[in-house]
């Protein structure tokens, strides 16, 4: 009895049967290996080769092929920022905050403030948007005054270190620079850029972790002076100061207990970086020990230290002062 075959099977003979001549090799064969990680673009790997093979390039650059300071993989602040209240915004424009939008509240209250802004938002072509009053409410948060105009601040594009170094080279000039060692209050930030740029700093270092960045309060305090001062982020604080001193530069630590006194120091003629930690930690231990000399401000005995941005301002006047003599 012949068994039923199964609905639509095909019958045939065993046996060899006529093959495709190979016309379906080269799909068999696929697209050859899959390329490295490193080697796609697009890849975390690759993006991170990458951003390795700049910073060579930049080490090559000032012949520290192995300096071991590392580039940041990100550069910049990870999203926009609002300056908010009208005396800010307007002090913002003044200063020429780099700035993508001016919100207005709609039926704001057309003050001398309010119209100040519009004006230098139109002449810069900074695009103005009017947006319900809850809306700018959610946009500023819940500890962000606006009064009804804001402004949007783009994420900050930080130097590298050795950049900095090219910077100076163009003045002609010898490199002066200021690093932050665990400084996480803005407005200090800002202060120290203030000073930069009046005593002739080529640029400020700051860490990338534990550390204050480029926000818009560091923008206003500035008063302008950041458009003028790059800021450089080091992936390692500790590690780009070695970098520095391998390119010549003689780091300078701020102490209270330093055992130079800083009036009158006898290199104020060198590349010099001088760092500042924070007011209540100061220095760290790493960054201490990194320091070509720990130098100190002599101050009353009643005032037991000086914050941040102060100790900068004094330091930078003092050795631009020097080297005008």
């Amino acid at each position: 009895m012949t068994k039923p075959g199964r609905p639509g099977a095909r019958k045939g003979k065993k046996g060899a049967s006529v093959g495709t001549g190979g016309h379906g090799r080269k799909a068999l064969e696929g697209k050859g290996p899959t390329p490295k990680a490193e080697d796609r673009s697009w890849h975390v790997a690759g993006k991170r080769k990458a951003a390795q093979d700049r910073l060579d390039a930049a080490r090559a650059r000032h012949g520290k092929g192995d300096a071991p300071a590392k580039r940041p993989q990100r550069a910049k602040r990870s999203e926009d920022e609002l300056v908010t209240g009208r005396n800010s915004v307007v002090e913002a424009l003044r200063a020429r905050i780099p700035a993508t939008a001016l919100y207005i509240a709609a039926r704001v209250e057309m003050d001398d403030r309010v119209k100040e802004a519009l004006s230098i938002a139109t002449k810069r072509d900074i695009p103005v948007l009017e947006v319900m009053r809850a809306e700018l409410d959610r946009m500023s948060g819940p500890d962000g005054v606006h009064q009804g105009v804001a402004l949007k601040v783009p994420p900050y594009e930080y130097a590298h270190p050795l950049d900095l170094l090219d910077r100076a080279d163009r003045t002609g000039r010898p490199p002066l620079l200021v690093a932050l060692d665990g400084v996480t209050d803005p407005r200090n930030l800002g202060a120290i850029i203030r000073s930069a740029g009046a005593f002739g700093a080529h640029g400020v270092i700051v860490p990338q972790r534990r550390s204050v960045g480029m926000t818009a309060a560091a923008w206003k305090t500035s008063a302008g002076a950041a458009v003028r001062v790059p800021v450089a982020m080091a992936a390692n604080l500790t590690q780009s100061l070695e970098a520095l001193k391998k390119a010549g530069v003689f780091v300078l630590g701020l102490d209270g207990g330093g055992d130079v006194p800083l009036p009158g120091i006898s290199f104020a003629d060198r590349p010099i970086v001088i760092v500042v930690g924070s007011e209540g930690k100061g220095l760290s231990r790493l960054v201490t020990e990194t320091c070509d000399a720990v130098v100190s401000i002599p101050i009353s005995a009643d005032t037991e230290s000086l914050n941040a941005g102060i100790a900068v301002s004094v330091a930078l006047y003092e050795v631009a002062k020097l080297r005008a003599e």
